[in-house]
């Protein structure tokens, strides 16, 4: 029976301190990057030349116990493949910089986080931990500054201003000849998919546009979105639906799938629009009408929050309007390509 692999001895500050030959706080200042004006240069540079060499790497579980605070900064999200996550993800990186380290975590199977997810990074003693579209009805309280993303009703949130958004939507709409319109709804316990449908209903009563009491819900894929569109797009055509409002831009993109397969077209058959404005949605085919809900500016703002938290202050809740982005989906002229003039020659 072959030996047991050795296992592999953790490098400690104390070993790269030896062989750089200086001390411990020495090798604290250069790999927490707080050096600068307080070590030379010649000694930085050989405590990060036995880093490498021993390919040393930071402990900022005890790094925070020691201080009794982390330099780290923790960002829960159900799902970071998402496109609108990425943008939060560079808005909340932009703002913090260099000052924090940024920790990204996707909760288990893409659900909404939960009060679990903040205590089980609390105890890691982070500067802050942002939580990004929380489940409804969670209680998100820590020892440590925690900020809410996209969470209506949340106190300590940054969220978006929907009014505006929809109701120009709706208007749009209605100018465009609508008069019966479907809902596909995200499964997504976020209570921002709730607000999102209330908005929209509420919105149609006063245009005198009917929602269609067919409903259709997905995951926020566009494989489950054009799964769920395929059950009910027949019945929505008998209800005389002429277009469908999707609670995400990637649950749109389902529909359009199954509107190319179907052969309906987009927006002469049935008109179709979306929530987030995703970068892609201005490239699909028809491009896709959508509320703008800019996740980099979300990011940012909760970011900012967090950092105003830390320096003492207590500001106030955010609130991002949101605007609607007019593309052919739904009929919008589009603008036409300049073509360059000609130079006479």
């Amino acid at each position: 029976m072959p030996a047991p692999a050795p296992v592999p001895r953790r490098v400690t500050a104390a070993m790269v301190a030896e062989r750089a030959g200086t001390s411990i706080a020495t090798v604290s200042l250069v790999v927490n990057g707080k050096d600068r004006g307080r070590v030379s240069a010649p000694i930085a540079s050989r405590v990060r030349d036995a880093v490498e060499e021993l390919g040393y790497v930071v402990d900022h579980a005890a790094s925070s116990l020691a201080r009794g605070s982390g330099d780290l900064v923790v960002l829960i999200a159900p799902d970071l493949s998402n496109p609108f996550f990425a943008e939060v993800i560079r808005g909340v990186r932009d703002t913090v910089g260099d000052r924090f380290q940024l920790v990204l975590s996707v909760t288990e199977r893409g659900a909404q986080p939960v009060a679990d997810d903040v205590r089980r990074f609390e105890r890691l003693r982070p500067a802050g931990i942002l939580v990004d579209a929380p489940a409804a009805g969670e209680a998100m309280t820590a020892t440590v500054p925690v900020v809410l993303l996209d969470a209506p009703g949340g106190a300590e949130a940054v969220n978006y201003d929907l009014s505006p958004g929809v109701h120009d939507l709706v208007e749009h709409l209605h100018e465009q000849g609508h008069r019966r319109v479907g809902y596909l709804d995200g499964t997504s316990r976020a209570t921002t998919f709730g607000v999102r449908r209330a908005l929209f209903e509420q919105a149609c009563a006063a245009a005198g546009i009917a929602v269609s009491e067919v409903t259709a819900r997905a995951d926020l894929t566009v494989d489950a979105a054009a799964s769920a569109t395929e059950h009910v797009i027949e019945a929505w055509q008998e209800d005389g639906v002429s277009a469908v409002v999707a609670a995400a831009d990637t649950l749109a993109y389902g529909v359009l799938r199954v509107a190319v397969q179907l052969g309906i077209a987009v927006p002469g058959d049935l008109a179709v629009a979306g929530f987030d404005d995703l970068p892609s949605s201005s490239v699909t085919a028809p491009a896709l009408t959508s509320v703008a809900l800019p996740g980099a500016d979300l990011g940012r703002a909760a970011a900012l929050r967090l950092l105003a938290t830390l320096g003492g202050s207590v500001p106030e809740p955010a609130a991002l309007p949101a605007r609607l982005v007019r593309r052919a989906s739904t009929g919008a002229e589009q603008a036409k390509p300049v073509r360059p003039a000609r130079v006479s020659g």
